[in-house]
């Protein structure tokens, strides 16, 4: 069944190269949700992520000529559908976004110990990297290959971005690493 699913899905690229804007629209249907789920993550708001899809849709028509090797379709669209979320933060005017983070976070989410925490909060201070590496493994369930061919580098460089980055959120939430209070205190009010 599934090398059917892989046939048909190539025979549909190969349909979109000729120009079939119906055959686009069949594949990226057949995925929508991992789609919207992945530009979710990224963008964190239901608009910001219909529009990074449907900006999505235009660039893959508009660069599918460029898709060397078929099988890789999809990996390639969520590589172009980051690229698209990445460009919507970028327009967003992040003081604002910043403020409004705040502003809908209680005082004492900042306290180290409080169990009532906005994890968004604590992720923007991780590195973009580290915080990327996170989002796509524990909020869109992707596994460490699917992240570092999205993301452009080795499994291991995910893996490690993911360890640093959950080992930087347990020394600002006050896990494991208690001992180390004053210099965590520190990064944590500083940034990561």
């Amino acid at each position: 069944m599934r090398g059917g699913r892989n046939l048909k899905n190539l025979l549909l690229v190969k349909n979109v190269k000729n120009g079939d804007k119906e055959a686009l629209l069949t594949l990226i249907m057949e995925k929508k949700n991992e789609f919207y789920k992945l530009a979710y993550v990224y963008t964190e708001n239901k608009e910001d992520a219909m529009d990074a899809m449907a900006n999505m849709i235009v660039i893959l028509y508009q660069q599918i000529s460029k898709l060397k090797n078929d099988e890789v379709f999809y990996s390639w669209s969520k590589t172009i559908l980051i690229n698209c979320c990445k460009n919507i933060l970028k327009k967003r005017n992040k003081e604002l976004l910043m403020d409004k983070i705040i502003e809908n976070c209680h005082e004492e989410c900042y306290e180290p110990y409080e169990k009532k925490l906005d994890i968004l909060t604590y992720l923007k201070r991780l590195n973009k990297y580290q915080e990327e590496a996170i989002k796509l493994k524990y909020f869109a369930d992707m596994d460490y290959e699917s992240i570092a061919k999205v993301s452009n580098v080795a499994v291991g460089t995910v893996k490690s971005r993911i360890s640093t980055g959950l080992k930087k959120l347990k020394e600002c939430l006050g896990g494991e690493y208690r001992s180390e209070e004053r210099r965590v205190g520190k990064e944590c009010s500083q940034g990561v």
